[in-house]
């Protein structure tokens, strides 16, 4: 087998192989792959990483400008990102200026964590080291999921190789990391001591990684099957998710189920939607490739009609009598399409003040999330002020 270029049980993939101690080695079956939005987010660390440098290091104006500008001129670039980046700029250069002793930075440092991870290493975005307190800052880019600072792995394995890297410079009493996710509006800060993190690693993190590392993992299906390479093919995610079918049928009576039976069959299922995707997805690409999936087929899907020259097909309209209003649509952007366009601060500079937030749609989550539960009942301090109107205040 020839060398990797990675690291088999990394700190990304961390929420996943900490679980399921048998999907590393099952993933070096599958090809790695990048997406768009990954490679969105390689380029808007790059932006990170230059404004923070050039903040914290004798960088010439020029050499900020040529570097910008090169960033700038590759086909992800979305203007979005200076205002991303400027929120990432203004936390770190927060917490510098808050620090009580003189903070040392460390810009995308390799961390390793090979003590408690056979060949782990990493690269935290930032490490800001002050007195005996230790800072982890991370961006991130995306926006679908949003990125929880507390006991996140991929911190607390950065911030163990952070320790160790600096153990001889300082000793460090407490673990600061945050997660700066501009897009979402999400800055997700937790902390921690030194010494219970020390304590995960040793006890909990350690065993695991060299459980994944032997070839004798164990299986265990959840949340984090959505990132894994084998997801379409894992016969434990086939099992766990057809489980749940044999524990709805053998029900006394299916049609009629407890609330506790409720929420234990929406946790057990919350993953059958995405696998039963992942399937269909699974099987078209087999088919395209000439496999026969008993039972399916792969077909063409309901085309569309579009013009070979879209501008040369309105221009001939025209020149036909065709009034040329009917032919276009005005339409005005979205409030999130207009920031987009102008820039976060100019649009908030200007309208900020003009925005109202909406509340969302009724949404069904874990009991776990942090939002504050809703109800449509009444609560008692409105039933009570709804009594007093009635009586006439009395």
């Amino acid at each position: 087998m020839a060398p990797r270029s990675h690291a088999l049980l990394n700190a990304s993939g961390s929420h996943r192989w900490l679980h399921c101690t048998a999907a590393p080695l099952l993933e070096e079956n599958f090809p790695d792959s990048t997406s768009v939005y990954a490679k969105e987010g390689t380029l808007a660390h790059e932006l990170c990483e230059l404004k923070l440098q050039k903040y914290t290091t004798a960088m010439a104006k020029s050499t900020y400008t040529r570097k910008f500008n090169k960033i700038k001129k590759d086909e992800l670039w979305q203007p979005e990102m200076d205002d991303t980046s400027e929120t990432y700029l203004e936390y770190v250069k927060g917490v510098m200026l808050g620090c009580t002793a003189t903070p040392v930075v460390a810009i995308e440092k390799r961390v390793d964590f090979s003590r408690y991870v056979p060949d782990g290493f990493g690269t935290a975005d930032c490490i800001i080291l002050s007195g005996d307190t230790l800072h982890i800052v991370d961006y991130k880019h995306g926006k679908g999921v949003v990125v929880d600072a507390e006991r996140n792995p991929q911190m607390m394995l950065y911030a163990l190789g952070a320790i160790d890297a600096y153990r001889l410079l300082y000793m460090f009493n407490t673990v600061k990391m945050t997660i700066v996710q501009p897009r979402v509006n999400n800055i997700s800060e937790w902390e921690i001591p030194t010494a219970e993190l020390l304590e995960w690693g040793n006890t909990f993190v350690k065993p695991r990684a060299d459980e994944a590392i032997s070839g004798n993992g164990k299986f265990e299906p959840g949340d984090w099957c959505r990132f894994c390479r084998a997801k379409q093919q894992c016969k434990a995610r086939y099992d766990a998710n057809d489980s749940l079918y044999s524990a709805l049928v053998s029900n006394h009576d299916p049609r009629l189920i407890s609330m506790t039976e409720l929420g234990e069959y929406l946790r057990r299922g919350k993953d059958v939607a995405a696998w039963l995707e992942d399937m269909k997805d699974y099987a078209l690409t087999e088919s395209l490739n000439g496999v026969t999936v008993p039972g399916w087929k792969a077909v063409e899907g309901r085309g569309s009609r579009a013009f070979q020259d879209t501008d040369a097909a309105i221009d001939t309209l025209i020149k036909a009598g065709i009034d040329e209003s009917i032919l276009y649509e005005r339409k005005t952007l979205t409030l999130a399409q207009m920031e987009k366009t102008i820039g976060k601060t100019q649009f908030n500079d200007m309208v900020g003040d003009m925005i109202v937030k909406k509340a969302g749609k009724p949404t069904l989550v874990e009991e776990s999330d942090k939002r504050p539960r809703i109800t449509n009942q009444p609560t008692a301090a409105q039933i009570f002020n709804v009594s007093n109107d009635n009586n006439g205040g009395n």
